[in-house]
């Protein structure tokens, strides 16, 4: 338990479960859904349903690899309707301030209670690169924003909200690129500006993020802020290997590589990984949760959960029990020889 989580429950910002978790002291769990190409909620609710009562919120990403998607906000509603509860991100990239601040109005009003602030991947690594980013503030001034509209009932201009948004406001932090000192920094400021909660990049490279958090606990930060690193399973050695030589910026380190390459079962032990992170994430000083980003491959999250003793969440789903595994979902596992990883739910 990291001292930030001595906070008594009077004192909650925003009273979302993630926040009650963080707070108790309890190991938190995250999950997420990269909403779809197209207008449907059918995998929303297919991947919500196979999380619920697995993890304590469900980030939404927002236009992710600078794609037109499905409306984090939409999706986010989707899951308050649905009894579960979101993680919504918003990006610096799509909108301006005015837009921004009308969202998290309408989005607070059916329920939404978590909100992650981001850059945004940039339009020009996405289907319009000849379209316009906005960037009217970056990151770290929307931090500021959403922290004043709901302390100081306040928006950006100065006019007064008369019944503000209470979030619980997230940011994310990037131990895996340069200048490597500087993104302890830039938490820093992140925190100054008003996170309460932060959700990194993906681990790739255990010993970059050993490093990463030892500046972060030798400054104090994990005091003042709750840190949950991101895990994502990756599904196969090659594709590995190819964001470790392929992606520029990208850090994978041999022994990611080479423990999927000496699986028997590839996929098999993607999953053993990312659970094996897990459990070093739980002994380490400054962590206070997890974030499972299973990206396109989502639907195994309820079993890397299950294998790694997560269950049962504290605050999840309003306590709900965790949902049924549907028949869609057990028949991806299915498709990718991972059914029988955890029996149980086979």
């Amino acid at each position: 338990m990291t001292e930030a989580n001595s906070k008594p429950e009077e004192n909650l910002k925003s009273g979302s479960a993630l926040e009650r978790t963080y707070v108790s002291g309890q190991f938190v769990c995250t999950g997420e859904v990269g909403p779809p190409m197209e207008s449907s909620f059918h995998h929303v609710e297919m991947y919500g349903n196979g999380m619920k009562g697995r993890v304590d919120s469900i980030n939404l990403t927002d236009n992710q690899t600078a794609m037109t998607r499905l409306s984090s906000w939409a999706a986010a509603i989707k899951l308050v309707q649905m009894g579960l509860e979101p993680n919504w991100q918003m990006v610096c990239r799509d909108r301006n301030r005015l837009a921004m601040q009308s969202d998290m109005l309408g989005a607070y009003a059916h329920g939404v209670r978590n909100l992650l602030c981001l850059s945004g991947d940039h339009q020009a690594f996405g289907n319009h690169p000849g379209c316009k980013g906005v960037y009217d503030l970056d990151s770290i001034q929307l931090i500021s924003m959403v922290k004043r509209l709901r302390d100081d009932g306040v928006f950006e201009c100065g006019a007064e909200c008369k019944h503000n948004p209470k979030f619980f406001i997230g940011c994310a932090a990037n131990p895996f690129a340069d200048p490597f000192e500087f993104r302890v920094t830039r938490l820093e400021k992140k925190i100054e500006a008003g996170a309460d909660f932060v959700q990194t990049q993906c681990i790739l490279d255990w010993d970059r993020w050993a490093q990463f958090m030892d500046l972060v606990v030798k400054r104090g930060l994990h005091k003042r802020v709750y840190i949950s690193p991101g895990l994502m399973p990756v599904k196969s050695p090659k594709m590995a290997r190819y964001m470790q030589h392929g992606v520029p910026g990208m850090i994978v380190s041999d022994e990611f590589c080479e423990f999927l390459e000496k699986a028997a079962n590839g996929k098999i032990g993607a999953l053993d990984l990312t659970v094996d992170y897990i459990n070093r994430c739980r002994a380490m000083e400054g962590v206070s949760g997890v974030h499972i980003m299973a990206v396109a491959w989502e639907e195994v999250v309820p079993l890397v959960v299950t294998k790694a003793g997560l269950l049962p969440r504290p605050f999840a789903a309003f306590k709900d029990n965790p949902a049924p595994i549907s028949d869609e979902i057990k028949a991806l596992w299915k498709k990718a020889t991972v059914d029988n990883y955890v029996p149980e739910l086979a």
